[in-house]
């Protein structure tokens, strides 16, 4: 049986948090997503939490809250899921790509003041920019605040990966550096609501957008109406919104499961620390985490040599290990090369897929197979 690189743990708890909405009056719209929104902004300190049903949908309406739209520039990294891009094409503004550290492959600091000075010059600034908590070891999100204040744009934190880890003291989700912070709940993910995200902020005006474009741009709020009535029935489409709810099912697994993140990102230290040391030896890369910071541990990626990458990618699976790549550089997607983009835009994002592997975590990963797995990719990668 295949060892996958990441599942699901879902205890007794969360089936019957489930199985009580299941059998309540309200399947959605219902009270259990606030109240899953609540324990959110409770964990995180985050103002305002709006929970949807996918962290691309969190990724668009935070986009459009932040007016994103045609003759807009949207900046991200090249080594993520294509979400954290399409976001700015579903607005109908431009994506470019900032390259990354070669050492923490997050978005690279130094590039990104290159370009801003550049595109600063040429008057063609971003007006958002979405740094990725790659694997959920964070970004650093002090620089990038600075330079938001000095060039003027907006940042979207893509934690994805990245629920239960911290930047410096400071909860991953607090939007303390960022304006929105947006998470993902699939089922691969630190905590899953089976699918679903949420994107947290502690912008009063911006939360309400969310709100209203999650649900089709209805309200029923007097304050926001063109031609408020007293009819309790009566609601008005104030914007061009979408059907990106998260159901109160959705929630009640979101909500149980968040009880036990610390627990979850503890047992992914764990996991990591052991495969640290099993690899001390090897010619292999391991991950650097600062630490300064507290990764969330979604991923285990080791690097190899670039010229063995594949057959030993390949011959990992062939042993029963389910490995996986995070991430084809978006920009080498047909789609982007059809918008201008080509392979050598971005060498450190290119170095990086060509090297990169990610190996199994998750909290029900047992010690015997992680034994398996160390002896494997060693016998493969020398050491």
């Amino acid at each position: 049986m295949m060892i996958p690189y990441g599942r699901q743990s879902i205890t007794e708890t969360d089936i019957k948090s489930v199985t009580d909405v299941l059998r309540s009056d309200f399947l959605t719209q219902g009270p259990v997503v606030p109240k899953f929104e609540s324990k959110l902004s409770e964990m995180t300190g985050a103002k305002y939490v709006t929970a949807v049903n996918s962290a691309t949908s969190a990724l668009h309406i935070a986009c459009l809250a932040l007016d994103v739209g045609p003759g807009d520039m949207v900046w991200t990294v090249p080594n993520t899921f294509v979400a954290s891009a399409n976001c700015a094409l579903y607005c109908g503004a431009d994506i470019d790509f900032v390259d990354i550290d070669p050492e923490t492959s997050n978005m690279s600091i130094e590039c990104l003041r290159t370009k801003l000075k550049l595109a600063q010059s040429s008057g063609n600034l971003p007006k958002v920019i979405i740094p990725v908590h790659l694997t959920g070891e964070p970004c650093e999100m002090l620089p990038i605040k600075r330079l938001s204040d000095e060039f003027g744009f907006k940042v979207i934190e893509d934690a994805s990966h990245a629920i239960g880890g911290k930047y410096a003291k400071t909860a991953i989700g607090a939007s303390t550096y960022s304006d929105i912070t947006v998470f993902s709940f699939h089922p691969v993910k630190i905590i899953t609501s089976g699918e679903g995200g949420a994107a947290l902020t502690n912008d009063q005006v911006l939360d309400q957008k969310m709100k209203l474009l999650r649900s089709h741009g209805i309200t029923r709020d007097h304050e926001l109406m063109t031609n408020p009535t007293d009819a309790s029935w009566y609601y008005e489409q104030i914007d061009l919104g979408f059907n990106y709810r998260m159901s109160d099912i959705l929630a009640a697994l979101g909500a149980s499961q968040l009880d036990r993140v610390d627990d979850y990102v503890k047992k992914r230290h764990e996991i990591a620390a052991v495969y640290d040391r099993g690899f001390a030896s090897s010619n292999m890369l391991t991950p650097k985490r600062n630490p300064e910071n507290f990764s969330a541990l979604h991923l285990y990626v080791i690097r190899v040599d670039a010229t063995e990458h594949q057959a030993i990618f390949n011959a990992l699976q062939d042993e029963g290990i389910g490995v996986n790549l995070h991430y084809i550089p978006v920009h080498t997607q047909p789609y982007y090369q059809k918008l201008g983009f080509n392979w050598g835009d971005y060498p450190n994002s290119e170095a990086y897929y060509r090297r990169a592997i990610s190996l199994p975590i998750y909290p029900t990963l047992e010690r015997e197979q992680q034994k398996f797995i160390i002896k494997i990719a060693k016998n493969l990668c020398g050491g």
